[in-house]
């Protein structure tokens, strides 16, 4: 076959497979292997700027049935290296669909492999860790030495490759609120949800200033999610730090971490990430349980919050910190993803409080 593929993780524990999608000229493609858990939605993840410098492997087994369209887009092009699947449908059958699967990841150059026994891929992981690997239909010498080059996503500034380069703005003028949201690899559906919510969003580049921000004279600040360690994202950082105290500050996911590092904290990597629909997270304040999406890589330390910031979730599968609020500051964050393209809408309730936040001034 001569469309028969290998997939190598960087400790040389292999998989046979079947190429699918885009096949690049060297027969290899590498990345900071994870899984997801989520049980639909797989355009929306493939579509996600947080898996830029990752290969997206799928837990269930059956990817492709209902096609792709381009309303269910989260970002304009796919950032991930590749995917992985058990088995990818040979027909897609929805109403909505435009194009299948196997044709999109063709048309935006990403590589995939099927017929992998994700469940043994998976428990490798759980038990190993994240891990860079490589497939395709390269020799094994040469996806082995792939997989142990590519260096994962520690200490990578993976922003600066999925950041817009120009301001843009999304909502209508006769908006009640308006927001300035950091693009550190923002979401459609979290900018759905703002606009929803009565904002007018003006999109900024990650590196945009403190003072270029305040000079727009915004109501609230957006930090959005985003892919990788944030630890080298520093003028992030700064940035916020700059803003905190003076405007409403809401972040989400890899825009929460920044502001806990803005507030002083420290951030550390998970050993296979939290990635899926389905994490059970506790309210501390109204004690309810709040089932959640998630796709982050690296957690907050809460011990390392700062007097003034206050742990306000938790993460009921390991206890960690999911969310976070420094009242004096009127900012707050979350370390999952409220706007659950693909999830549950549990947690909706938090942009509500972001425009609460600003109407107070």
């Amino acid at each position: 076959m001569d469309n028969a593929g290998l997939l190598v993780l960087a400790d040389g524990t292999t998989f046979e497979g079947v190429a699918i999608g885009h096949r690049p000229e060297s027969g290899a493609t590498a990345g900071e292997v994870v899984f997801n858990t989520a049980l639909v939605g797989y355009q929306e993840i493939v579509t996600d700027p947080s898996y830029a410098g990752q290969v997206i492997t799928f837990t269930y087994p059956h990817i492709g049935n209902y096609g792709v369209n381009a309303d269910d887009n989260e970002a304009r092009v796919p950032r991930c290296r590749g995917v992985i699947v058990r088995d990818l449908a040979r027909r897609a059958s929805n109403w909505r669909a435009t194009e299948d699967l196997q044709a999109y990841l063709e048309r935006h150059r990403i590589a995939g492999i099927a017929g992998i026994d994700t469940r043994r891929l998976t428990r490798h992981i759980r038990e190993a860790g994240a891990l860079p690997g490589a497939f395709g239909v390269a020799d094994h010498a040469t996806l082995l030495a792939a997989a142990q080059a590519d260096g994962g996503t520690d200490g990578r500034d993976l922003v600066a490759e999925v950041t817009t380069r120009e301001p843009y703005s999304v909502g209508g003028d006769d908006a009640t609120f308006s927001v300035v949201a950091y693009d550190f690899g923002i979401k459609r559906s979290i900018l759905d949800q703002l606009v929803h919510a009565g904002c007018r969003v003006d999109v900024v580049p990650a590196d945009t200033t403190a003072a270029e921000v305040l000079q727009r004279s915004p109501d609230g600040v957006f930090l959005s999610n985003g892919p990788g360690d944030p630890a080298p994202v520093a003028y992030a950082r700064d940035n916020v730090r700059a803003l905190l105290g003076k405007v409403p500050v809401f972040g989400i996911c890899l825009g929460h971490q920044i502001m806990s590092l803005a507030l002083g904290a420290h951030t550390f990597k998970l050993r296979f990430g939290h990635h899926g629909g389905n994490h059970p997270v506790r309210n501390l304040h109204s004690g309810r349980v709040e089932i959640t999406s998630q796709n982050h890589n690296y957690a907050v330390d809460a011990d390392s919050l700062p007097d003034g910031a206050r742990v306000t979730h938790l993460n009921l599968n390991d206890g960690d910190l999911e969310g976070m609020r420094a009242a004096d500051l009127r900012a707050f964050s979350v370390q999952y993803h409220p706007e659950a393209g693909p999830g549950p809408h549990d947690a909706r309730y938090l942009f509500a409080e972001f425009t609460d936040l600003m109407r107070a001034g």
